[in-house]
């Protein structure tokens, strides 16, 4: 192990401070990163992609805090949970479909005990797939597309391409654009569904 005071292990899901119950809106990411989850043992902390996902769940009320990417830093998530498709770190960042497979019995009991979930932000093609997956539906019918909106036994899911540093340097997702997925995942989830 080359990191031997790193976390190393299946990153647990972020929940907010009232637990399981107070979710209405699930993110879904990838996987571990090397030096972000897999190093700190919470999603999204210590990596590019956090930066962004953060300060943006922050200035929309969606967390409330300060963002210091570190697992100690006071940040709290409102009404909103963190996971991941895959729980550990895939060799290169890239599972492979059987880790995928494996892993998805984790996510489908991630969802199953949230209660009161409304919708599910999914980061990525993997991450949606995985969830379409979970939830017992049929990819053809619910197509990955950036700032798509399908639902599945009544949960929204809400594509985004992942924010990642590969894609905000590429230009294939803007922080505007990202910005405008939360906004709809927050418009989404707090209007009166049930």
């Amino acid at each position: 192990m080359r990191e031997p005071d790193w976390h190393n292990a299946p990153v647990a899901t972020w929940l907010p401070p009232e637990g399981a119950s107070g979710v209405r809106l699930l993110i879904i990411g990838l996987a571990p990163g090397l030096r972000g989850a897999n190093r700190t043992g919470r999603p999204f902390t210590g990596d590019f992609s956090g930066d962004l996902l953060y300060a943006t769940l922050t200035r929309h009320g969606l967390a409330e805090g300060v963002f210091e990417s570190r697992p100690d830093d006071g940040l709290r998530l409102k009404g909103v949970a963190i996971t991941n498709a895959v729980r550990c770190l895939p060799p290169e960042n890239k599972p492979t479909a059987a880790e995928i497979n494996a892993c998805r019995p984790f996510l489908v009991e991630t969802i199953r005990r949230m209660g009161d979930l409304r919708g599910i932000l999914t980061l990525g093609k993997i991450a949606h797939d995985s969830t379409v997956r979970a939830l017992n539906a049929r990819l053809a019918e619910h197509p990955f597309r950036h700032g798509a909106t399908t639902e599945i036994d009544g949960i929204s899911i809400i594509s985004s391409y992942h924010c990642s540093r590969y894609n905000i340097n590429t230009g294939r997702l803007t922080p505007e654009m990202f910005e405008r997925v939360i906004l709809d995942a927050k418009r989404i989830v707090l209007a009166d569904k049930r």
